[in-house]
């Protein structure tokens, strides 16, 4: 991980605390374009009461519209590896790469962004981990909400 990433993916981790922090999941993104960020989120689905207001989601709305391009010269930072809503999001707007910040808590869409040209490099970042074992411990309703299964 390169020192740039390092500071972004820092960011997200920040949104993810600061989700935490609100009552909600903790999982934070940054959207990047030739080095400036564009839009940090995080997940907001309990705060805001949505079905869609993912980490990843929350970030790109964020960042509001944009030419193509620029989300095509774009690196999305991501402390939790996308699912495929996410993930999806991500290939619409063609962004070539995303950072996560962890998966072993879950993934689901890392072959599919791959089989899609998207690079995705996954960092195993200890503070991630510890958020979402917090989670996991916690919270677990909430999490199993977030990605569609009963508690």
């Amino acid at each position: 991980m390169t020192h740039d990433d390092r500071q972004f993916l820092d960011l997200a981790i920040e949104q993810a605390r600061t989700g935490w922090d609100e009552g909600g999941v903790p999982i934070g993104a940054a959207l990047v374009h030739d080095g400036e960020v564009l839009a940090v989120g995080r997940n907001r689905r309990v705060q805001l009461g949505s079905a869609i207001r993912h980490g990843e989601t929350d970030c790109i709305e964020n960042a509001g519209r944009q030419p193509a391009k620029v989300y095509r010269n774009s690196v999305l930072y991501t402390t939790l590896s996308p699912c495929f809503m996410c993930a999806g999001t991500a290939v619409l707007y063609d962004i070539p790469r995303i950072v996560v910040g962890e998966n072993r808590t879950f993934q689901a869409s890392e072959d599919w962004l791959r089989s899609r040209g998207v690079q995705v490099d996954v960092v195993d970042d200890a503070e991630c981990q510890a958020l979402m074992q917090k989670m996991l411990t916690e919270r677990p309703e909430i999490w199993a909400e977030d990605i569609g299964e009963e508690a």
